[in-house]
Formats: structure tokens, sequence, C-alpha cells
């Protein structure tokens, strides 16, 4: 095993044993009985509601990456760009480091299709801009509508807060602002980087921001069972788990994201509400990603076992 081996998996045990320990926290004030009469508080309605919230997320992050191979100049059926997109994230959000390891299922798939790996890196790091666009364009927001719980949070005055928050949204504004007047690449010291065009970069931000919209609203609807909860607080929790989950890459942002919600709403987040929402937006969609990679996989195995005997045929009859 070499070096760098040796480092990653020194750091996925690392995260992993911060997980557990976060877990052990949050899970240790409650009995078996408590958890299972919290979940069951939960009405069908309401985690149904929940679960099209997650999906409705997840329909829109296909929406990077169908916005990304536009930019590129290429073009691809939007089922394709579906299949690669929820299969990829599905697992990327358990595995942890999510984007590279959903990098790598999108390279699986669209490299089939006829994608370059140079073509899928930038797919990779587009996508990763309209993730910060969303929750940076989402947070400003959140400090806008919501000053007094996120000034609480982060132990500042709500006009202080505010500020931040209308700074926060100078950065979509400006990024939009170069991609309509710069034609072609923005040069920084030694970097260039390739602007999209003006009403793509106008999209990045639109979507990015409505499937964090959309996830926040996915824990709403748990956060909601327990107790009355606005809206934007369930924003301002969910950017913040997001934010530390997105520094620490802990694979799926287990015990990350139970610690920092339950530090947002402390009153609300019952770990019925908690487990509910990782089970409507982790786990249920990775069973399905699972199932779809290994479906999928015997397709493409298939189906070039059957393309690889074609040829032989073809060429034993030319001869």
């Amino acid at each position: 095993m070499n070096l760098k081996s040796v480092i990653w998996n020194g750091l996925l045990v690392a995260a992993l044993c911060i997980a557990g320990f976060l877990l052990y926290r949050i899970f240790r004030q409650y009995s078996l009985e408590q958890i299972v009469q919290s979940v069951r508080s939960i009405h069908f309605a309401t985690f149904g509601a929940a679960l099209l919230f997650a999906a409705a997320s997840y329909l829109c992050l296909s929406c990077f990456d169908l916005l990304a191979i536009r930019s590129l100049g290429k073009s691809l059926p939007y089922r394709r760009i579906l299949l690669a997109s929820f299969i990829s994230l599905s697992l990327g959000h358990n595995i942890g480091f999510a984007g590279l390891s959903s990098g790598v299922f999108r390279y699986r798939y669209y490299s089939r299709w006829g994608l370059t790996t140079e073509d899928v890196a930038k797919i990779i790091l587009f996508c990763g801009v309209t993730v910060g666009l969303g929750l940076i364009t989402l947070g400003g927001l959140a400090l806008i509508v919501n000053p007094a719980d996120a000034a609480r949070l982060l132990r500042l005055d709500a006009e202080s807060t505010q500020a931040f928050g209308l700074l926060a949204l100078i950065v979509p504004a400006a990024y939009a602002g170069l991609a309509f007047f710069i034609r072609g690449k923005l040069r920084l010291w030694r970097w260039s980087f390739q602007l999209p065009r003006f009403p793509i970069a106008v999209a990045q931000v639109g979507v990015g921001t409505i499937n964090f919209m959309l996830v926040s609203a996915c824990l709403h609807q748990m956060l909601s069972t327990f107790g009355d909860v606005a809206f934007f607080r369930s924003v301002t929790a969910y950017v913040l788990a997001n934010s530390a989950i997105l520094a620490t890459h802990i694979p799926g942002g287990l015990g990350v994201l139970e610690a920092t919600v339950s530090y947002a709403v402390p009153q609300q987040a019952s770990i019925g509400a908690l487990i509910a929402f990782r089970c409507a937006y982790f786990f249920i969609p990775l069973a399905l990603g699972t199932t779809l990679l290994v479906t999928s996989e015997f397709i493409f195995r298939r189906s070039r076992s059957a393309s690889e005997k074609a040829d032989e045929r073809a060429e034993a009859q030319s001869v």
C-alpha cells in the first residue's frame, strides 16, 4: 500500500471516528424506546411530502450536470444525464468527499457516452461551483430574512448578521456579472477559468439555490412534526449543517448534520425528525442508486458482450 493510500485511509478512519463520537453524543440521551416512539410520531403524509421534496432536489441536481454539459457545447439525452447524476450523487452523498466520489461514478457513465476525461473534470468543477453559489445565495437570504436565529448561532447582533447576508449575495451577483462582461477566460495570477455564458451563469445561481431550498423543505417537514418552526429557521439550520459537512467531508455528514441541526433548533430537532430526514434524503436514495448502479452495469456488460459477438461474426463472415 503506497503512502497516498495510507493517508486517504487514515483520513477516512479519522472521519468515521469523529462521526461515531458525534452520533454517540446525540444518541446517548435517548433510550431505544424513545427513539422508536419519536420516529413513529411522524405521520405518513409528512414523510411522503418530505420524500417529494427530496426527489425534487435530486431532479434539480441533475440540472447541474445538464447545464455543465451544455456549457461544454456537448449534448446528451436527459435520461442519461439523470441516471448518471442520481447514481453519482446518491452514492457520493453517503460515501463522503462528494466531489471526488461522485466524480468517479460520473466518469464511469459519461466516458461510455463519448465525453473525455477533461470534459468530466469540467463537469465536476462546474457542479462544485453551482453548489457553492446555491449555498452562498440561500445562506445570504437566510441571514437577511432570519437574522435573529443566525445572530444567536454566530454570536453577532442582528444588524451585523444582515450585513453579512448582503455581502454574501454580492458573490452570485458578481459571478453573473463577470459572465456577462467577460467573453472567454478569466485570468487570476497563474490560473485561468472559463466562464459560462451569462444565461447559464444565472441558471447556475437559480438551480443551486432552489436545490438547497428543496432540501431545507425536506428537513422542515420533519422538524415541524415536533414543534412550530419557521421555514427559514430550517433553512438556517441546514445551511449551517451543510457548510459543516462540506468542511469535514465526513461520510454522509454522519453526526455533523445531527449535531448542527440540534444546536440550531434544539426544541424541534427530535431524534425521530433527524433519523427520518436522513432516511428520506440519504438512505432511500442510496438504496435506489445502488440498485440502479447494479442494474445499469449488468445492462452495459450484456450490451457490450452482444456487440463484441456481433463484431466477431461480422469479421468471420468477411474472411
